[in-house]
């Protein structure tokens, strides 16, 4: 009988291989003609400034629509194996996930209230 992490293995390896692979055939393959303009930090064609122009203060708008994104992904990673074993798991489960979804309305009412949910 073989051992039943093999093709785990054998599929790490093989990702192994390709990956590097990847990054010795650029070395090997890719352009070595480095210039000035090339080493320098791309920035659409305008100059970088040393601060942001509106004295520093950045938009919350970007970090309130990433953490909607891991409020939603984690309640569906803990909602989806509630869900295939709920007969399984009967009271305690029931308890459990309404004290999980209890906890889950925290950063949902902090969203809210910051305007996370306002698409305009």
């Amino acid at each position: 009988m073989s051992n039943p992490y093999v093709p785990v293995l054998v599929l790490m390896g093989i990702a192994a291989v390709l990956a590097l692979g990847g990054v010795g055939a650029s070395a090997v393959i890719g352009p070595r003609k480095y210039n000035r303009a090339k080493l320098d930090a791309y920035e659409c064609g305008i100059e970088p400034t040393p601060h942001a122009t509106g004295g520093g203060r950045l938009p919350i708008k970007y970090y309130l629509v990433a953490m909607t994104f891991i409020v939603f992904d984690i309640e569906v990673v803990f909602l989806y194996p509630w869900a295939v074993d709920f007969t399984v798991l009967a009271g305690f489960g029931l308890a459990a996930m309404l004290v999980f979804l209890a906890l889950i309305t925290v950063p949902f009412v902090y969203e809210w209230r910051r305007g996370g949910f306002d698409w305009v």
